[in-house]
């Protein structure tokens, strides 16, 4: 079993190598050439620049039992599939239930932008919280399925 984490944008990478450690669990980053990740105790894979090239290699690569971090939904769609457990960055589990909802929102929102409808508001500055809640998230998985 691995954990393959969707390595571009992942501001977690650390407290999933830390955690990961302590369960003796392997750690596959998968990024694009467009990002630089130093090896420290995980491997690195590097793909292609074009859309969707990273988490098509980890579709390919997840098999049954392993854990992905991502935070694309339709990345999760496919390794839910396969049986892989899927956690979100922000420290909640993809589950088939919620997918969908999930799914449908986002399908909502790109036709709001193509429409040029706009929605007020930003982005929230990561927080130290954010990365607590998925550090408590992340261990209460490996512990349930890996002690």
């Amino acid at each position: 079993m691995n954990i393959l984490v969707d390595a571009d944008a992942c501001p977690v990478k650390d407290i999933i190598v830390d955690e990961s450690k302590k369960f003796n669990i392997p750690v596959i980053m998968v990024t694009d050439t467009s990002h630089i990740i130093d090896e420290n105790g995980f491997k690195v894979v590097t793909v292609d620049k074009s859309a969707d090239s990273a988490d098509f290699f980890i579709a390919n690569l997840a098999k049954k039992g392993d854990i992905s971090v991502t935070q694309d939904y339709g990345l999760a769609t496919l390794l839910l599939a396969k049986g892989v457990y899927v956690i979100h960055q922000n420290g909640f589990i993809y589950t088939n239930e919620c997918i969908e909802r999930m799914l449908f929102e986002r399908h909502i929102s790109k036709e709001q932008r193509r429409k040029h409808k706009r929605f007020k508001g930003h982005m929230k500055k990561r927080t130290k919280q954010d990365d607590e809640k998925f550090r408590i998230c992340f261990i209460s998985l490996l512990e349930k399925l890996y002690k």
